[in-house]
């Protein structure tokens, strides 16, 4: 009882975390608002049942975190390293982040609700959106090599600058989203037909 006592005592208000190794110092339990972390080292560690609201992420390596019952409400992620990490496993309760300049391959989005979600020049290799929403979401000079969209909700997400990507439209629900000439290919790998 004392312990959950203590997470909910912790509460850092417009903090500023700047070249913090969390692999050495544990980062407290509690809730993180409006808070900034900057060149912080997450990689591999237990963040878990950690609430992040409004907060920035710049610099960070979030390589492999354990994100569990993580809340990311808000939360802006700019040029970080977080490949391995299973989204999934968040709190999916007011969900809302922000890539710009990331590197994501083998995250894993399986069935979470991210509608408009912004991935801005990103790097998506192996990641996994099967069944998940992504309802008006931009992937903004995006590489979506060998990502997984299996069921996924794709209606009015725009692809226009996104490129190696591979989507069956028969798997996918596809209503209103935007593609360019230049990478309908994407669409119809599947197909094996020869387009030049």
């Amino acid at each position: 009882m004392a312990g959950i006592i203590n997470m909910i005592d912790n509460y850092f208000d417009s903090e500023e975390y700047s070249k913090i190794d969390f692999t050495k110092s544990k980062i407290k339990k509690g809730e993180y608002d409006n808070c900034t972390f900057i060149n912080c080292n997450f990689e591999s560690i237990h963040a878990s049942n950690i609430q992040f609201v409004e907060c920035e992420f710049i610099d960070c390596n979030f390589s492999n975190t354990i994100v569990k019952d993580t809340a990311f409400k808000d939360a802006n992620f700019s040029n970080c390293k977080m490949i391995g990490i299973k989204f999934n496993e968040c709190d999916p309760f007011l969900l809302q982040f922000y890539f710009k300049d990331c590197q994501l391959n083998y995250a894993s989005f399986y069935q979470l609700k991210i509608q408009s979600t912004k991935f801005k020049n990103s790097n998506l290799e192996e990641a996994d959106f099967t069944e998940s929403n992504l309802t008006s979401s931009f992937f903004d000079n995006c590489d979506l090599k060998n990502t997984i969209f299996d069921r996924t909700s794709l209606e009015k997400v725009d692809f226009r600058t996104a490129f190696n990507f591979k989507i069956n439209p028969e798997e996918n629900s596809l209503k209103g989203a935007k593609f360019s000439k230049e990478n309908l290919g994407g669409l119809l790998s599947s197909y094996k037909i020869c387009i030049e």
